[in-house]
């Protein structure tokens, strides 16, 4: 080993799900959105000024940030936007998270925060979900350097009610809390309702899910201007341009239609629920999902046996082979048409598979 090896930051990374090619392919394993963006999106695109690409895009995403803080009721400068929910998520890391006390996040959710504690050497404790995959707010009663909590949660898709979380936010209110909402659009109230009341919260949303924009990567934080301006400020410090020129130009069209961005969460929701029941006539368990996917177990087929069998049929689903989710399957939600296919495939196959 070379001398200069030693010194290399090691981290096992995040790996994301799989991305298939080809045109016949089902693809349900990394939570997007079965159903195209609003129409003003598309419209912009083709109206883009190719001159544009050859200018610095405006490193604060005024059009961008505006469009959200009339969406959401805020000022602007109560707004953060980043590459990205993930891009946003690991600036408030190192931006928040800078003492010796650990931070805290359960033992099963979404799996980047422990790579970012471990890439920015910030300490960490996971307290552990309840046997139902619920968060206990009691467990976040103690000393911490800041506290993470994704609601809904993944890849449970289980919503803690905005009281709990409230709970949370008002018994630490010396440490930072982080409310990731990625899915948040798709069920339950929003912790943005908090923001005013507590200094310390900072919630984090997503174009990716439900505005059907996860090839753009565009993600945004709410919080006091006191969050917000410390966000700013570390992103100045490492990269003054993350917002590209189409992404604030479409994300700000995203924003603005209303009734679009209505009817097709409704949609994913109308499918999600019919989802729950057509699992369970086939035997799985399902939990309460608030997201764009579902969760799910089989009493008597092998969650890995599941999963390579659709794999082989070109229908993707996400498989965990980690503690307490080696039984599970994620399942996004897609268009009726998918879902369907899916369905026939799984009353097909699943006596074949029973094997517990």
């Amino acid at each position: 080993m070379k001398m200069w090896e030693d010194y290399i930051r090691k981290v096992v990374p995040y790996v994301p799900g799989e991305q298939p090619q080809g045109d016949l392919v089902i693809k349900l394993n990394t939570n997007e959105n079965p159903y195209p963006p609003a129409p003003g999106v598309l419209k912009a695109l083709r109206e883009m000024d190719p001159d544009q690409f050859r200018r610095y895009p405006d490193p604060s995403a005024s059009l961008l940030t505006k469009a959200l803080a009339d969406r959401y009721g805020l000022p602007q400068d109560q707004i953060f936007v980043g590459v990205g929910s993930d891009d946003v998520l690991g600036m408030a890391f190192l931006t928040f998270f800078n003492s010796q006390k650990p931070i805290l996040f359960p033992d099963i959710t979404y799996s980047f925060y422990p790579v970012w504690a471990d890439l920015f050497k910030i300490p960490y404790e996971t307290p552990a979900l309840d046997h139902g995959f619920c968060v206990d707010p009691k467990d976040y009663r103690r000393e911490n350097g800041g506290i993470v909590l994704a609601n809904p949660n993944a890849p449970t898709g289980i919503y803690l009610p905005i009281d709990k979380v409230e709970d949370m936010v008002r018994w630490n209110q010396d440490s930072v809390v982080i409310v990731d909402e990625a899915y948040i659009d798709f069920g339950g109230q929003s912790a943005r309702s908090l923001i005013d009341r507590y200094e310390n919260l900072l919630v984090v949303q997503t174009f990716s899910k439900s505005r059907s924009m996860a090839g753009m990567r565009i993600g945004f934080a709410m919080g006091s201007q006191k969050l917000i301006k410390a966000l700013q400020d570390v992103k100045y410090s490492y990269n003054s341009y993350t917002m590209d020129y189409p992404s604030v130009i479409l994300g700000a069209e995203a924003v603005k239609d209303e009734t679009y961005f209505c009817q097709t969460v409704a949609k994913i929701v109308k499918t999600r629920e019919e989802g729950k029941r057509r699992f369970t006539e086939m035997g799985f368990s399902c939990t309460d999902s608030q997201t764009n996917f579902l969760f799910v177990s089989h009493k008597k087929a092998p969650a890995r046996a599941i999963f390579e069998a659709l794999r082989q049929e070109r229908i993707y689903v996400r498989y965990f082979a980690a503690p307490r989710l080696e039984d599970h399957l994620r399942v996004s939600i897609g268009t009726d048409e998918e879902m369907e296919t899916l369905y026939r495939f799984l009353e097909k196959e699943l006596p074949n598979l029973s094997l517990r």
